[in-house]
């Protein structure tokens, strides 16, 4: 908690109870318990709202799955490439006016021109 160890705090809280003196230490710590219980019942209201805007399919969601921690560069890109199918092979396109004897209809019927150097 802000990079103060338990000595530390503890040093602040002795500190704090010095300065402020036992008249005004009651005082204090009746304000920061109300301020505690208002803090948790804010946060309190805020999860039931957000609970409510996200709806009841968010529980199921698997949290650990989504951890940053969890990624693995090399995992990722093993599984992407083992995973994927192999890409169906294609014809060769003729040049324009390499065959005048096709007809319209089977020039239509087959598959679009792909060029590899144009994307």
């Amino acid at each position: 908690m802000f990079g103060i160890n338990g000595a530390e705090f503890v040093v602040l809280l002795v500190v704090a109870a010095v300065v402020i003196g036992p008249e005004r230490l009651p005082h204090y710590a009746e304000q920061l318990g109300a301020f505690v219980r208002s803090a948790r019942g804010y946060l309190k209201d805020a999860k039931a709202r957000v609970d409510d805007e996200l709806g009841e399919h968010v529980g199921d969601v698997d949290w650990a799955k989504l951890d940053p921690r969890q990624y693995d560069p090399r995992r990722i890109v093993r599984e992407a490439l083992l995973d994927d199918e192999p890409a169906p092979a294609r014809r060769p396109v003729p040049p324009p006016g390499a065959d005048q004897a096709e007809s319209s209809a089977e020039r239509t019927t087959g598959p679009a021109p792909f060029d590899d150097e144009a994307t």
